[in-house]
């Protein structure tokens, strides 16, 4: 393989598999915050905490279908750009979670610690991942490139 054929395999946009894997991001994303959205306006005589959680999930799902939206709609390569953004996402809406459990819910039991401490490092681990990845493929570009 020469290394014009490397860069032109770089250079590719998003297959279709991934693209409609990004598009279901997004409609679960827009799925779920509108479920929640009429949920909340139909109750309304809901406690404030559970009123911000629910701001927070419309916002997080949201930005999930923001996300998506921006994904499928991209006609360049990404070079991994679309993992790092989905790692910050994933790193940013946990991170909301967790806080807001801990400030939100008086007494945490154990276990549920563990879980949420389990998905924040999935998560951490997740972004690494996709810099590391980025990383790479951003290099080998620069590599074949010059």
């Amino acid at each position: 393989m020469t290394p014009e054929d490397l860069l032109g395999r770089l250079g590719t946009r998003l297959s279709l598999r991934r693209r409609m894997t990004y598009a279901g991001v997004g409609l679960t994303g827009l799925a779920g915050s509108a479920l929640i959205g009429v949920l909340w306006a139909t109750e309304p005589g809901l406690p404030a905490r559970t009123q911000a959680a629910f701001g927070v999930l419309v916002l997080i799902g949201l930005a999930w279908a923001t996300f998506g939206g921006w994904v499928v709609t991209r006609r360049m390569p990404l070079f991994a750009r679309d993992r790092v953004v989905a790692g910050w996402l994933g790193l940013i809406a946990w991170t909301i979670f967790a806080v807001g459990a801990v400030v939100i819910a008086p007494v945490v039991p154990t276990w549920l610690i563990v879980v949420v401490g389990a998905l924040g490092v999935v998560a951490a681990a997740n972004l690494g991942v996709a810099l590391r990845a980025r990383a790479a493929l951003l290099r080998r570009r620069a590599e074949l490139g010059g």
